[in-house]
């Protein structure tokens, strides 16, 4: 499933009196989304510019955005998070893929059971996790996005190889009686 938005950073909070926010990137050079257009809400209605950006630490900034030039009004984008149009950005290349294009693929064991559907990825800041929504229903598994979790994924065929962890594996095993 490709998205026609995507998902390059989120603003955080406020950083002094005059405006000033705080920006964590997602790009692959975190501070180029300095000079990428157009920056949009996730309704699409807003639309930013950063007009400058100071490293902070890591993959986070602060920034001064157009037309912002207070605290309170800095208060406002706390938690906003930037996206971009898809046709804006570069094509991926043949062993690469953005990480929205892999949300609604089948996620299949080795032998090529359904698992179930990602959902969502996530990063709380100790790397990505994929949410796979069961194929039978119930609650979500998180597995981490990493090589040998997911050694293989086939965004043309619509689906992922998973390599569930072993604490993960046995929630996924039928009962035994």
């Amino acid at each position: 499933m490709i998205q026609d938005r995507i998902l390059v950073g989120r603003f955080g909070a406020p950083h002094g009196v005059k405006g000033e926010v705080r920006l964590q990137s997602f790009t692959g050079v975190p501070k180029a989304i300095a000079a990428y257009k157009p920056l949009l809400d996730a309704s699409g209605a807003r639309q930013f510019s950063i007009k400058a950006l100071r490293h902070l630490k890591d993959n986070v900034f602060v920034v001064r955005v157009a037309g912002i030039d207070d605290r309170t009004s800095a208060e406002g984008l706390t938690n906003v998070e930037i996206f971009m149009p898809r046709e804006a950005l570069p094509e991926a290349g043949s062993d690469e893929f953005y990480l929205a294009d892999l949300i609604g693929l089948a996620a299949v064991n080795e032998g090529g059971e359904t698992i179930g559907r990602v959902v969502d990825v996530h990063n709380f800041g100790g790397g990505d996790i994929l949410e796979i929504a069961r194929e039978e229903g119930g609650e979500t598994l998180l597995m981490p996005f990493t090589k040998e979790v997911v050694p293989a994924i086939d965004v043309t065929a619509g689906r992922l190889i998973v390599a569930p962890p072993v604490e993960i594996e046995a929630e996924l095993s039928p009962p035994q009686d």
